[in-house]
C-alpha cells in the first residue's frame, strides 16, 4: 500500500502529477498545477502536437526536466474550482497509470483543505494491483506507486496531515473489501471471511481499539433459529455463519447504528440455477458485508464518536440435495415465515436474519443501514454506476445522501410503493420471498422493511451494479472489486 506525504518544498519525487484542463478556445489547452508554479509554454506545445484534449480519464506522459516524467491527468473543462469528485477520480486516474513507480507528486488545485483531502484520497484510491493469484505473470504486473505526495500550501497545517492520515486509513479499509471481493470463493468460503475479517480486526487494534468480534457456526445458527442464513447455506458443503463486529468508542457516543452487509460468498441461484454467462461475477456478492465489516474497522481506526454494531451473515448458496426446495417455508430469527418460492432471492433471506437480530440489543439504535448486492433490477434502473437507497425515513435518506455527496460516491433515492406490497403475500407462509417482477429492486425492498421496527429509521442500500466493475477501469476505480459504500457510511459517521 502507497504512502501518503505533502510537501510545498523542491520536487524530489521521480514523477510531477499535473492537471490538464480545455479551455473555451477550440483546442485550447490549459495546465492546472495548484500551489506549484511551472512554466506551462513548452509543455502546452507538446501536449498539443499530442493531440491532447484534457478530457476526464484522460492521461498522457511526456519526459521532465527537474523530475523523470510529467503525468498530465484531465480535469475536463477549465473552471476556477473543481468539484471535489472531480479531482478525486483525477489524481486516482494518474496514479492508476504510475504502477512500477516509486514516487509521484501530485501538484494539483488544492485551493482549501477539502480539495487537498480529495486529492490525497484520489491519488490512494488508485493505487490499487490484487495479483495475489497469479503465477507465472507475477512478475509481469507492476506494484503500485509506493510513494504519495501531495503537493500543497497547507504542507505546515496540522489539519492537513490530519486529512492525509484519514485518506490512509480510507484507502486501506477499501482495498480490504476490494481483495474480499476479488478473492475467489474456493479462497474465501464463510468460514474464511470470518478469517480474513479477524486478521484485520487485529490489525486495526482489537481490544484496544474499542473493537469486539464474535462468530455463529452453524450449530449455534441453527440452534438459535437463524432459518434464513441456515436455510440459503444448507445446500453447500462449506457452512454457514454470522459476523458480528461491535465498535464502542472510548470518547462519550452521539449515535449508535447498525450495519447489516449482505455476505453470499457465491451464488450460484441454488436450485434455481443460474446461467453460466456472468456467474463469475458472483464471487462479489460478498461486497454487502465486505463493506460493513470493513467500514467498521476504518470507523475505528478513525476514533469516530459513534458506536456500530456490525452483521454480516455468510453463506454459500449452491444447488444439492439437501438446498432450499421452490415451495419450502423457512423461519426467519425472531418468528416470520417465508416461503422460498426462487432460492435465487437468497439475499434478502439472511439479510432478514441478521437486521432482526441487529434489533434485538439491550441499546437503542439511532439507524439500521443494509448494505447488499441484491437485485438485477438495480442495474436495470440505475446502471453500473449509480446505488439504490430506499428507505421508510425521508431525514435519514436525507442525511445519508448528504453525505455521499461528500464523499463521491453515486447514490439515488428510490421508493417503496405500498402497492407493491401485496405481491409478497403467501397463502401457506407470513409472506413470500419474492413478489412483482415490475420493480423487483423495489419489491426486494419493501421485504426487507417487513423486518425493521417502524420507528427505527432504516436505509437499505443496493449496490448490485456499482461493486463490481466488469468494464474498464476509469478514475480511482479498478476493474474487479470496486469498495462502494465503504465511503459513505464513513462519511455519514463523521457527519453524525
Amino acid at each position: 500500500m502507497s504512502t501518503l506525504k505533502i510537501t510545498e518544498g523542491a520536487l524530489k519525487d521521480e514523477v510531477l502529477v499535473l492537471g490538464l484542463v480545455s479551455t473555451n478556445e477550440k483546442g485550447g489547452l490549459a495546465i492546472e498545477s495548484g500551489d506549484l508554479a511551472i512554466d506551462s509554454k513548452s509543455l502546452l506545445v507538446s501536449l498539443n502536437d499530442m493531440g491532447a484534449t484534457g478530457a476526464v480519464d484522460e492521461v498522457i506522459k511526456v519526459p521532465g526536466n527537474s523530475v523523470r516524467l510529467i503525468l498530465f491527468t484531465g480535469l475536463g473543462k477549465k473552471s476556477k474550482i473543481y468539484p471535489h469528485e472531480t479531482l478525486r477520480r483525477a489524481a486516482g486516474a494518474a496514479s492508476r497509470a504510475l504502477d512500477g513507480t516509486n514516487s509521484a507528486t501530485f501538484a494539483l488545485p488544492t485551493n482549501d483543505l477539502l480539495t487537498l483531502s480529495a486529492v490525497a484520497e484520489g491519488a490512494a484510491l488508485g493505487a490499487y494491483v490484487f495479483s495475489d493469484f497469479r503465477g507465472s505473470t507475477k512478475s509481469d504486473h507492476k506494484a503500485a506507486v509506493k510513494t504519495i505526495t501531495v503537493y500543497s500550501k497547507f504542507a505546515s497545517n496540522p489539519e492537513a496531515k490530519a486529512l492525509l492520515v484519514r485518506a490512509k486509513v480510507i484507502a486501506d479499509y477499501t482495498f480490504l473489501v476490494r481483495d474480499l471481493i476479488n478473492t475467489p470463493p474456493s479462497h474465501l468460503t464463510p468460514d474464511a471471511f470470518t478469517k480474513k475479517i479477524a486478521a484485520a480486526f487485529k490489525s486495526t487494534g482489537g481490544l484496544k481499539a474499542g473493537l469486539k468480534i464474535s462468530i455463529l457456526d452453524e450449530k449455534q445458527l441453527k440452534s438459535q433459529g437463524f432459518g434464513g442464513i441456515i436455510g440459503v447455506g444448507q445446500g453447500s458443503a462449506n457452512p454457514p455463519r454470522l459476523l458480528h463486529i461491535s465498535y464502542t468508542p472510548k470518547t462519550p457516543i452521539k449515535k449508535r447504528f447498525a450495519f447489516v452487509g449482505k455476505g453470499i460468498t457465491f451464488d450460484t441461484g441454488g436450485l434455481a440455477l443460474k446461467p453460466a454467462l456472468g456467474m463469475e461475477a458472483m464471487k462479489s456478492d460478498m461486497s454487502g458485508a465486505a463493506a460493513v465489516c470493513a467500514a467498521t474497522l476504518a470507523i475505528a481506526a478513525l476514533k469516530l464518536p459513534v458506536a456500530i454494531e456490525t452483521w454480516a451473515p455468510l453463506a454459500e448458496n449452491m444447488p444439492s440435495d439437501k438446498a432450499t426446495r421452490p415451495s419450502d417455508i423457512i423461519t426467519i430469527f425472531g418468528g416470520k415465515t417465508v416461503e422460498v418460492l426462487n432460492p435465487d432471492a437468497e439475499g434478502r433471506l439472511v439479510l432478514a436474519d441478521a437486521i432482526v437480530k441487529a434489533q434485538a440489543g439491550k441499546n437503542k439504535l439511532d439507524g439500521i443501514i443494509d448494505v447488499a448486492t441484491l437485485t438485477g433490477a438495480q442495474v436495470v434502473a440505475l446502471g453500473t454506476r449509480t446505488s439504490a437507497v430506499m428507505t421508510n425515513n425521508e431525514d435519514f435518506s436525507h442525511e445519508f445522501l448528504a453525505a455521499t455527496a461528500r464523499s463521491g460516491e453515486q447514490f439515488w433515492p428510490m421508493p417503496l410503493p405500498e402497492e407493491l406490497r401485496e405481491s409478497l403475500d403467501s397463502p401457506v407462509a407470513d409472506m413470500a420471498n419474492i413478489g412483482d417482477r415490475n420493480g423487483g429492486m423495489l419489491v426486494a425492498g419493501l421485504f426487507l422493511k417487513e423486518f425493521v421496527q417502524q420507528d427505527l429509521p432504516w436505509l437499505h442500500l443496493d449496490i448490485a451494479g456499482p461493486a463490481f466493475n466488469t468494464a474498464k477501469a476509469h478514475g480511482y476505480t479498478p476493474v474487479g472489486g470496486t469498495g462502494i459504500a465503504l465511503r459513505s457510511l464513513v462519511a455519514l459517521v463523521e457527519g453524525a
